[in-house]
């Protein structure tokens, strides 16, 4: 801990420190906080044009149509990112510019930070990018394995249907068989039996035919026999 006696230089060392005097030098501190924007919460600059933005964002929203609200965040993080890059080559580019009066002192040391904010912002949107890609596929290849299940189902059931078709034709062709051969028996049958009863008149015939030939045969011989012949 710091002892009374320096707490007590410090605050003297802090009386006598005033801060920049010159135009330039103020107007360089009072960008040492807020100059870049490039940690914290995100914001648009004063010299940045907010339209551009939306139109930026507008557009990855367009190309990418997130679907749900991880989707959304990493198109927003794409947009931001990719926007903080511009400003750092913006940024860039003002260094290059002597009337710049943030950039008048340590020059390079500007440069280079707006260097790696360009480079830190690059792999903040292709990082981005990549997980949204990585989600769509993943969410892509869990329809495609739905839709094959589906697909699976629907081969399952046309083939019970199928087979459940197939059993009904051949139930119905075994019952028709079935009836063809009960007719055919019937009218088997039906051909004996007026076969036996034509043979049946043939033999009353004959039978009656020959009664009446024999001599003193009586009509109630005759048609006794007849009776008996059928």
């Amino acid at each position: 801990m710091s002892t009374s006696a320096q707490i007590a230089a410090n605050q003297q060392n802090a009386k006598r420190s005033s801060g920049p005097r010159s135009e330039e030098g103020k107007a360089i501190s009072a960008l040492n906080n807020f100059r870049h924007g490039f940690t914290g919460a995100f914001s648009i600059l004063e010299w940045e044009d907010a339209d551009q933005y939306d139109l930026l964002y507008g557009g990855l929203l367009d190309d990418h149509r997130p679907s749900n609200t991880t989707e959304h965040l990493l198109v927003k993080t794409m947009a931001q990112s990719y926007w903080l890059r511009q400003r750092a080559l913006n940024l860039q580019e003002m260094c290059f510019n002597r009337e710049t009066p943030m950039c008048d002192i340590d020059r390079e040391k500007q440069l280079a930070l707006y260097l790696r904010y360009q480079t830190t912002h690059d792999r903040a949107f292709s990082k981005a990018l990549d997980q949204f890609q990585k989600l769509r596929a993943e969410k892509r290849k869990e329809e495609i394995g739905f839709e094959s299940q589906q697909q699976k189902q629907a081969e399952q059931q046309a083939a019970a249907q199928r087979r459940h078709a197939q059993e009904n034709r051949r139930e119905a062709g075994e019952k028709r068989r079935e009836a063809a051969e009960q007719r055919a028996h019937e009218l088997h049958q039906t051909r004996i039996r007026l076969t036996e009863a034509q043979a049946r008149r043939h033999e009353a015939a004959t039978t009656i035919a020959s009664a009446c030939k024999t001599p003193h045969a009586s009509p109630e011989a005759v048609e006794t026999m007849a009776q008996r012949a059928a």
